[in-house]
């Protein structure tokens, strides 16, 4: 009786609804970090790495849809897009003017032969333009934007403006790249994206206008360092 009282108690209740409520934000975030840090760790190859994480979040993604279906009400936005070509701007004009953060540049030699790949370039095309950007745009515009306002984040409006949680998940979000620079740069006009609309549709969009420019970038010029 004592242990079924304990299962049963209001404090518990508050964990598991918390919990139900983050995981459909955060486990597409984490899963995607943990297959992109274990694929090395087992030596497998960049294209079966990036081909499973882009499959399996993208179908937790869908998943979890309804949770936040209600938040990405979708619509051509201008300005979002004129944001995503600007970050775009920033993150390729940087270049070379700052200190990274590690470096790309040995993965991206050990991935020359898979870049090779049309099949896997379209993959990664995809990955980068359709999933990564609702998967991180879900994880740090909708749920940590809002959560450290409130632990509670779904009591706090989509898009509400606070100075602490603004400028402490741009910085998070810029150090979350090699290239934390113009990371910040990006996390802060994504948010500000977010702010003027109160839609996540609108920083999903500029965040796959972003990559998107960015792929082209790539595969026209071959600097495969920035992927």
């Amino acid at each position: 009786m004592p242990r079924r009282a304990a299962v049963d108690s209001p404090m518990n209740s508050q964990a598991v609804s918390k919990l139900s409520a983050t995981l459909p934000y955060v486990a597409p975030f984490v899963l995607f970090a943990l297959i992109t840090y274990c694929g090395p760790l087992l030596s497998l190859p960049v294209s079966i790495v990036y081909s499973i994480k882009t499959v399996a979040v993208g179908a937790l993604i869908v998943w979890y849809w309804r949770s936040y279906a209600d938040e990405i009400r979708w619509r051509m936005d201008l300005p979002a897009v004129v944001a995503g070509v600007l970050v775009f701007v920033v993150w390729v004009g940087l270049e070379g003017h700052y200190p990274q953060l590690g470096s790309t540049s040995a993965a991206a030699a050990g991935s020359a032969p898979a870049y090779g790949n049309v099949g896997f370039l379209v993959v990664r095309m995809i990955g980068a333009v359709l999933v990564v950007p609702v998967m991180e745009e879900l994880f740090w515009r909708s749920f940590a934007l809002r959560f450290l306002i409130d632990s509670n984040f779904k009591n706090v409006p989509l898009g509400r403006f606070a100075w602490f949680s603004f400028v402490a998940v741009s910085v998070a979000f810029g150090l979350e790249h090699h290239r934390w620079l113009p990371g910040i740069v990006a996390g802060a006009i994504y948010a500000a994206v977010l702010y003027r609309t109160k839609n996540l549709f609108s920083p999903v969009l500029a965040h796959a206008v972003t990559n998107l420019l960015l792929g082209i970038y790539v595969i026209e010029g071959g600097h495969w360092t920035y992927w």
